[in-house]
């Protein structure tokens, strides 16, 4: 178990210092920002949605190492998932990092399973999460964890 924490805690750690997706999208035509107050992580998202598929995905921000490493790993995740399944991801990683069960595999994303020992960091797991939610939903308003 402490060989499986350790790996996930290095890909945490390698999607925080070189995060993939990272930067701006000049095409996007869905965007929205999230802020965590709590602890001041900030993301941009910028999505590329093309008949209902995530063609692309990128992200800007600043925060610690989980709010980056989600982005990162989101990002990864959902490139050429139809919205439907992004936002079932989006619910299956609440429930993971909030202790519940998920359905099905995470995949690359039980990486972040760890964060439910640690309820204050929940927030940070799932910022970009929620700005994904409100990017494909159009949301105009900034998302906020509070």
């Amino acid at each position: 178990m402490n060989d499986l924490r350790e790996l996930y805690q290095e890909t945490i750690l390698d999607h925080y210092r070189q995060p993939r997706n990272a930067g701006s999208m000049v095409d996007a035509n869905r965007m929205a920002e999230g802020f965590n107050p709590l602890c001041g992580d900030k993301v941009k998202l910028y999505l590329k949605v093309e008949d209902g598929v995530i063609s692309d995905a990128r992200f800007e921000g600043s925060g610690c190492a989980i709010a980056t490493a989600s982005a990162s790993l989101m990002t990864e995740s959902i490139i050429g998932k139809r919205q439907e399944e992004a936002l079932q991801l989006l619910e299956n990683l609440h429930a993971m990092v909030t202790g519940g069960s998920t359905m099905g595999s995470m995949g690359k994303l039980e990486v972040l399973a760890g964060v439910h020992e640690f309820p204050q960091r929940v927030k940070c797991a799932t910022l970009a999460w929620h700005t994904l939610k409100a990017a494909l939903e159009n949301t105009v308003e900034p998302v906020t964890t509070e």
